[in-house]
């Protein structure tokens, strides 16, 4: 007995599942946590607005 398959239907279901994965992988993923040194931001956020500041006057 020979069997048909639908070859279209076959490769949609396919790509459906995989993209399915690909956004629950997405979803789930995680940053990576860095140390950071939050003093050092907040000085170079200071620099910067002082040196804007010095520019407008």
């Amino acid at each position: 007995m020979a069997v048909t398959r639908l070859k279209r239907k076959e490769l949609r279901n396919r790509a459906k599942a995989n993209n399915r994965v690909k956004a629950i992988k997405q979803l789930t993923k995680k940053p990576i946590i860095k140390n950071v040194d939050i003093e050092a931001i907040k000085a170079e956020f200071a620099a910067k607005a002082a040196n804007t500041n010095e520019t407008r006057e």
